[in-house]
């Protein structure tokens, strides 16, 4: 039965290949988000230990760079004072596991000297005034809550960071005889921790203490668990939000991710159990929830690195620790059966209760196919990529970010994400360059940046996707070369024909696999795959479409996301009114098509609204009013995922005082 439940969970959270690529993805673009002087950031949570669970939230923590926290004077003659502020822990007065921030020298930028109080004879920096310095979001415990992509629901952490490990932590260290290996212990060390913005409820101090997060040290951990383990891990996951918590308001909720994830640390470090292996994932299971079970009937869930820090004592007491045991163990009594519940693997236990006699092959090659794989690893890539810069300063860092990272030992799926992201960095860096020195009035400045922008495109849309190649066209579009635009673009239309290509996730397999299967991922993605374009607000990319970008500019977002197919027929119907009315005609009438009867292959639901409007531009350029008026109305009846409402609703207001009644 384990071993079904094993294919189960990996169909369900991932293979051990479809896990790596997720981490390895990741840690590439936080390599290149973190080149910044000022700032620095870090997924954490699920989505960073390698989970695509559906519901997740994004967890993200940001810290100023030249800021650090110390754990006693001694540590600060590693630090240079003048350029680093440093910042004193004070846990005389704090329960373990939290700590007062003092600020010795009282120096420190301004947003952190506005979040500081007087107390205790020192200047200290309050954790509740510092979580209301966060603009645009609501706060939710030491984090500000919002949406990312109009769906994805993101957490941030404003947080500060200690390159030491901390003292109260110390014991950790002496237990990890077994697990984690010594290298995994010297890395955790070595990295320090970091502190967020939330008190101890019952403390001295609650609106100025700050947590010790180790959410490092056990990104770290979940990395070294080998894959049994990690799907114990996903399917407490499960159990807890199918079964526990399945119909509770979250007020109600006292059980939450982090105690599942302490459960496991705890289980596999003891050695509760010989054997981690698919054969006995249910068998970890059924370890990890009668310990759970023992924490909460004694009150007491000790933290993996602090145990002195009981992380029930605020919340998990009196009669409401007594309804949460009485319930779990009603669970208990069920046996393992009680997974039953639980819509995620409930089929895989009834098909071998059906059925005792099933063999199940747990080979990782046929738990998914080449193609199916590949969508995801792809669309990993396209999901988490997002770098976004205005600054040729930032360009040049990541371009020499790519040139020490080319000579360094790097995982295969670090590779092609190091390709794509160098393409996405060579042509932020052309369209920059360009828009600084194109009205400089200095020809020969023009016509060097002209060529190296052109240049960086082409080397770009080798690097990149096939749908890369229409970033050129746009910037041909952009300097009046309309011919060259649509020789572009005619390239491009053979490349995306092909019956093997790759777009977003619609692929015919067997193609696919007959055509690039076995080559690498590097040759897959320039020759078989595209995805939707995406434009940063600040840039003009196409002058028709400024008045789409202010409008996300002022929702405060950064990003047009177009459908590839939709942003073709518009560029060819640009250049070519100046070139061939007849192909523009063709070309609006082919846009017209596919925005009218599109059935989700090529114009997903979100980008419906940026369709819309964009037929609508360009049937108004034509002189189709009235065709243009109904396409902007059908714009504002979809999904506002590209929050451009406003420009939408000035377009049609134009068109209402253009158009006589």
């Amino acid at each position: 039965m384990s071993e079904s439940v094993y294919v189960r969970m990996c169909h369900k959270i991932g293979t051990p290949q479809q896990v790596a690529f997720r981490r390895d993805i990741v840690d590439m673009m936080e390599l290149f988000r973190n080149q910044h002087d000022l700032a620095r950031s870090m997924m954490s949570g699920s989505r960073r230990e390698g989970f695509r669970l559906h519901g997740s939230d994004v967890d993200i923590m940001y810290w100023p760079a030249n800021h650090r926290v110390i754990w006693d004077f001694s540590q600060s003659e590693y630090y240079n004072i003048h350029r680093q502020v440093l910042i004193l822990c004070d846990s005389s007065e704090s329960p373990a596991g939290f700590t007062l921030l003092w600020l010795p020298l009282e120096r420190a930028c301004q947003v952190v000297l506005s979040s500081c109080v007087r107390m205790i004879g020192g200047l200290y920096l309050s954790s509740f005034k510092y979580t209301e310095t966060t603009p645009d979001s609501t706060i939710h415990g030491p984090c500000s809550s919002g949406t990312l992509y109009g769906s994805l629901e993101y957490d941030a952490a404003h947080c500060f960071v200690s390159d030491f490990w901390p003292p109260s932590a110390s014991s950790w260290i002496d237990r990890c005889h077994s697990w984690p290996p010594p290298h995994v212990v010297n890395d955790i060390i070595r990295n320090g921790c970091h502190f967020v913005a939330i008190g101890h409820k019952l403390g001295n101090h609650e609106d100025n203490e700050w947590r010790i997060s180790f959410s490092l040290a056990e990104n770290k951990l979940v990395y070294s668990m080998n894959h049994t383990q990690f799907l114990t891990y996903g399917l407490l996951k499960l159990f807890l939000k199918e079964i526990i918590n399945n119909g509770l308001r979250d007020e109600d909720k006292l059980l939450c991710s982090y105690h599942m994830k302490t459960a496991v640390f705890w289980a596999i470090q003891q050695n509760t159990l010989p054997h981690w292996c698919p054969q006995n994932l249910l068998a970890a299971f059924w370890v990890c929830f009668k310990l759970l079970l023992k924490r909460v009937y004694e009150g007491i869930c000790p933290n993996f690195f602090i145990p002195e820090n009981n992380m029930f004592l605020s919340k998990i007491h009196g009669q409401a620790q007594l309804s949460l045991f009485r319930r779990l163990y009603g669970l208990y009594e069920k046996g393992i059966a009680l997974l039953l519940h639980s819509p995620s693997i409930r089929s895989s236990i009834i098909d071998v209760l059906c059925n005792p006699r099933l063999t199940v092959c747990t080979d990782e090659h046929t738990l998914i196919s080449e193609a199916e794989f590949d969508v995801q690893l792809f669309g990993e890539i396209y999901s988490t990529g997002a770098i976004q810069t205005l600054d040729l300063q930032d360009c040049m860092k990541y371009l020499h970010t790519v040139e020490q990272l080319i000579d360094s030992p790097l995982t295969q799926y670090q590779v092609v994400s190091l390709q794509k992201y160098t393409a996405t960095i060579l042509r932020y860096t052309a369209f920059i360059l360009h828009n600084i020195y194109i009205n400089t009035g200095v020809n020969k400045q023009m016509y060097i940046a002209h060529k190296m922008s052109r240049h960086m495109l082409k080397l770009a849309a080798k690097f990149g996707y096939v749908s890369d190649m229409l970033y050129i066209a746009m910037y041909y579009y952009k300097t009046l070369r309309y011919r060259e635009a649509l020789s572009v673009i005619e390239m491009t239309k053979v490349k995306l024909v092909q019956p093997y290509l790759m777009y977003e996730d619609h692929v015919d397999r067997e193609r696919y696999t007959e055509a690039v299967g076995g080559q690498s991922w590097s040759t897959k993605m320039r020759q078989a795959v595209a995805r939707d374009i995406t434009l940063h607000s600040e840039i003009c990319y196409i002058s028709e479409l400024l008045l789409e970008q202010q409008s996300i500019r002022q929702n405060r977002c950064h990003t047009l996301f177009i459908p590839l197919f939709v942003l073709l027929h518009m560029l060819e119907f640009l250049c070519s009114r100046h070139v061939d009315t007849i192909t523009a005609q063709t070309a609006l009438d082919d846009l017209q098509v596919l925005v009218h009867h599109d059935q989700g292959l090529y114009i997903g639901d979100i980008c419906r609204d940026i369709s819309w409007e964009i037929l609508g531009i360009c049937q108004q350029m034509a002189g189709n009013l009235q065709t243009a008026l109904y396409s902007f109305q059908q714009s504002l009846r979809q999904v506002p995922f590209n929050k451009i409402q406003t420009a939408t609703t000035e377009r049609i207001q134009d068109l209402h005082f253009y158009t006589p009644l």
